[in-house]
């Protein structure tokens, strides 16, 4: 991951298409005297469908010292238009060719200003009061780095999962060691510039990438809202669900080369995830 300097826009770069929000609006004195305590991000292409129901529960929180940056890949349907719609609720959006979601990501985060970052998917939702449970939890522990929300997440085939808490062991072997990424996942924003951008050359698991960085990095603190304390709900068939078994996988076990994990060890875990697959199609096959 790289580092980063933040800036108020983006109309600066060659693949800019147009941005609006109130962060144009305000004298540049006030806005730079102005640093929310949440900066929420939204990456988003071709969702016209889903993107106004995430957009509603963030300007609609009941917590309001927060900024809300909306990065939209260069839509082709209604998508821009229904974040225009909201121009006066979001204090930055922008339109821009980007080069995939974490390229979109990164955008967002040298974008953000706030004290602690949360990016959400279009489709999902945060629960009405779940910018105050996850403040609450970072003003009780200042040297907390990260918090993990409880969400619902949704799957194919109508299945539905309450996921909470995290595992720092668990992820040497399974990158399935934490709630969601989207709308469950708020870390401190100097945390964030000392790890640096979403590595753009992993297409679907740059998260998975972070979250690796952060529970190995003793000096980090970690923590989890409990069971009770729903944050956020994933829905179901996101980007990573259509990207493919054996990419994802493959990618998977390049992030854990590329962060220098024992290799007889990945050898293990992928020989592990192979028979898993071989015998669960076997059995379905029988059933």
């Amino acid at each position: 991951m790289n580092n980063y300097q933040n800036v108020d826009s983006l109309s600066h770069l060659e693949n800019f298409v147009e941005e609006g929000g109130l962060r144009n609006q305000i004298n540049k004195d006030i806005k730079n005297a102005q640093k929310p305590f949440f900066s929420i991000i939204t990456v988003v292409k071709n969702s016209s469908d889903t993107i106004e129901s995430t957009i509603k529960s963030v300007v609609n929180q009941n917590h309001k010292d927060l900024e809300y940056i909306v990065i939209d890949g260069n839509s082709n349907d209604d998508t821009l238009k229904k974040i225009k719609s909201y121009n006066n609720k979001i204090n930055y959006w922008c339109c821009i060719r980007d080069k995939g979601i974490y390229d979109a990501m990164n955008y967002g985060l040298k974008l953000a200003s706030g004290q602690v970052i949360g990016i959400i998917n279009s489709g999902d939702i945060y629960t009405k009061s779940s910018f105050d449970i996850v403040k609450k939890y970072f003003i009780q522990d200042e040297n907390l780095s990260f918090l993990f929300g409880t969400v619902e997440r949704h799957y194919l085939g109508n299945n539905i999962i309450v996921k909470t808490g995290f595992n720092k062991n668990r992820i040497k072997y399974n990158f399935d060691s934490q709630t969601c990424h989207s709308s469950g996942f708020f870390i401190k924003s100097d945390v964030q510039k000392k790890i640096g951008l979403y590595n753009t050359k992993y297409i679907c698991s740059s998260d998975y990438d972070l979250f690796y960085k952060i529970f190995l990095d003793k000096n980090l603190i970690g923590e989890s809202t409990t069971k009770d304390e729903l944050i956020g709900v994933v829905q179901a068939g996101g980007f990573s669900s259509k990207y493919g078994f054996w990419k994802k996988l493959k990618e998977e076990i390049q992030i854990r080369i590329d962060n220098k994990q024992n290799v007889i060890f990945i050898f293990i875990i992928l020989v592990n995830i192979l028979l898993k697959k071989g015998v669960k199609k076997l059995f379905n096959n029988f059933v």
